[in-house]
């Protein structure tokens, strides 16, 4: 499994020059950010990836959205791997907003408000990275999957902070504490 962070979004933008949260609710890709996505595409079209799996925020949605076009693959959306809920930029965007703007992702029975409000603590963001190591562990293909996340969904599961459009290889099927990660270098 590849892990992804999305790409520069508006809020990476303006928080990485400030330090404040520039209150920008479920930011979208900048032009750097677009860039990004196109350049990870590029990156794996070498490997075997057989889907996409992305968290309900626009940023990995379009994010994966790119990857996906340029990889001919289908993209799905897990809330579980969605951002932890810390800044305004963590505010989603209703489901069937979602579906008009990506009509070919698979949304699932994601209900229509699918954000937590009022922040999630680190206890809550680890519980959800180990629902989603056992459930994703259980998949035959999860070697052949691109997650396309977050920040501190991504700390929280593999102990890696990464930048914008950075990846990693993780194996789910390895206990939480004996985690595989390694850099995904040009493909």
């Amino acid at each position: 499994m590849i892990l992804l962070r999305h790409a520069q979004s508006e809020f990476n933008a303006a928080f990485s020059t400030t330090r404040v949260d520039p209150g920008i609710e479920d930011p979208r890709l900048t032009p750097q950010g677009e860039r990004q996505a196109a350049e990870a595409g590029a990156r794996l079209g070498g490997l075997a990836l057989r889907r996409v799996v992305a968290s309900p925020y626009t940023r990995t949605l379009h994010t994966a959205h790119i990857i996906a076009e340029v990889l001919g693959l289908p993209v799905s959306v897990d809330p579980l791997i969605r951002e932890h809920a810390a800044f305004v930029c963590d505010i989603g965007t209703a489901t069937s907003e979602l579906r008009r703007r990506w009509p070919r992702c698979e949304f699932g029975d994601l209900p229509e408000v699918w954000w937590p409000e009022g922040g999630e603590s680190e206890s809550d963001v680890r519980t959800r990275c180990e629902a989603f190591r056992r459930a994703s562990a259980g998949l035959g293909d999860w070697p052949h999957i691109l997650v396309v996340s977050h920040w501190g969904f991504i700390r929280g599961l593999t102990g890696q902070e990464l930048s914008n459009g950075d990846m990693i290889r993780y194996d789910p099927v390895r206990t939480a504490t004996t985690v595989v990660v390694s850099e995904v270098g040009p493909c």
